[in-house]
């Protein structure tokens, strides 16, 4: 059955009934381990299942011209192609970021549960407006903001992102990017992430060992990074 992750994050963003769930709970699905850089859809594949996201982590990407574009970054409870029930095929590779756990549910699963549920139809569609919503506001800061605030701005997106699913801890939680998937996600290069990231670190407003990352002075970061959660929910 789908991970409670993924039942939480739908509880989060709509609410469901106690009979919801357990209709979301029995949708048949199939888990699957995932490499780190292993690819779970490719570009241009006909997705005839939806993944989501059961630990671990996902993100998006794309080869522009000589480099690789991160689109999203997908955190446990993402439906990551959800838009494939309506439009296929798969518009950028869905990879593994480290070792995670991804569960799959058939197209003609969900189409079914949906047809019989307007809230569960409107709990899934408001799913893919956050999506929506996520990706615009890495299209305006990509563009617009300098690489101190763009870095914070991802940081915060992902704690927050997080923290719905019960994964940030006293302001910390626990994620394999590397600085080189940062400059792919903020358009950077990797030695302006990294001196991007010392200061960060030497404002004492986070600290960065290996694959925790933790908010030393949350507030602080927020403002930083003109950071509000609104567009997540």
């Amino acid at each position: 059955m789908p991970h409670p992750k993924f039942i939480a994050r739908l509880q989060a963003i709509e609410g469901l009934s106690e009979d919801e769930r357990r209709q979301v709970s029995a949708l048949p699905s199939t888990l699957r381990q995932v490499a780190d850089g292993e690819i779970v859809l490719h570009r241009g594949e006909a997705a005839s299942r939806c993944v989501f996201v059961v630990s671990g982590f996902l993100y998006q990407a794309r080869i522009v011209g000589d480099r690789s574009q991160i689109l999203a970054f997908h955190v446990p409870g993402d439906m990551p192609c959800l838009h494939t029930l309506l439009v296929s095929p798969m518009d950028a590779d869905l990879v593994g970021l480290g070792p995670a756990i991804v569960g799959t549910v058939a197209h003609a699963q969900l189409r079914q549960l949906l047809d019989g549920s307007l809230h569960l139809t409107r709990a899934f569609w408001r799913e893919t407006l956050i999506d929506a919503a996520i990706s615009r506001q890495w299209i305006a800061r990509l563009g617009a903001q300098a690489a101190l605030p763009k870095v914070a701005h991802l940081i915060c997106e992902l704690a927050a992102r997080l923290d719905v699913v019960g994964l940030l801890k006293e302001g910390c939680f626990q994620m394999p990017m590397t600085q080189r998937h940062v400059a792919d996600a903020c358009g950077l290069s990797i030695v302006h992430v990294n001196r991007t990231i010392q200061e960060l670190r030497h404002r004492g407003l986070i600290a960065w060992e290996g694959s925790e990352i933790e908010l030393l002075q949350p507030d602080e970061l927020r403002t930083l990074a003109d950071f509000t959660p609104d567009y997540l929910s």
